[in-house]
């Protein structure tokens, strides 16, 4: 059976990496997106295009975009700058999502989070990511308490480097990884349960994904 992917932040980088792999692993892919003029880049991944702006759904639009699908991808993110709109995307928003995909029936969230993502991110608040720090804390921390078989994806710091398809998820400390790797994380743990509720925390590495996201 064909699994039905809501992928929410369809045209950011790690997502038009991440949705040809999805399509490829025979799921039908649904790539969210805020702007029309963006809808042929999607296209050409082979997942179909939804013109929505998640920033400004209530809790019923946010059900209606959900229902239907069986997975809910969050790779959304203001892109920092506006403190405002990032605790209104990646907080606010990605909250609604969770709690539309509890009451839509679709059980499987894969959130796409960073590495030191956590109420103890450190974060001083006088620093520019602070904003984007507290939403992703609340956030992860509101999945993690849903009645979802969610994953928590915590990549360190993104790379333009083509992916090695290896990964490391032992690691103490934050490295770097390509984003054509998070892609392949994405993808792998779709076909993997034993992801279901834990956090994976990964830089480059010398591990298989497919091994090393293997619980």
């Amino acid at each position: 059976m064909t699994t039905r992917i809501l992928l929410i932040g369809g045209h950011g980088k790690v997502a038009l990496l991440a949705e040809p792999l999805l399509v490829e692993a025979g799921h039908h892919v649904t790539a969210v997106i805020r702007n029309p003029d963006h809808e042929a880049d999607v296209q050409a991944t082979g997942a179909t295009p939804l013109v929505a702006d998640v920033q400004s759904f209530d809790d019923e639009q946010m059900r209606n975009l959900v229902s239907g699908n069986d997975v809910v991808v969050w790779s959304a993110g203001a892109g920092g700058g506006d403190p405002e709109r990032t605790y209104a995307v990646d907080r606010d928003a990605a909250i609604r999502s969770m709690d539309a995909a509890v009451a839509a029936g679709a059980r499987r969230y894969v959130m796409v989070s960073y590495f030191g993502a956590g109420p103890d991110h450190g974060v001083p608040e006088d620093n520019p990511f602070f904003a984007y720090a507290e939403a992703k804390a609340a956030a992860d921390e509101h999945l993690r308490a849903a009645d979802l078989d969610a994953t928590i994806l915590a990549p360190s710091s993104l790379t333009e480097e083509d992916g090695t398809g290896m990964i490391d998820t032992e690691a103490a400390e934050a490295g770097s990884v390509a984003r054509a790797d998070v892609a392949g994380v994405i993808a792998a743990v779709m076909a993997d349960d034993s992801t279901i509720g834990r956090t994976i925390r990964f830089n480059n590495g010398d591990a298989p994904i497919a091994e090393a996201v293997r619980a």
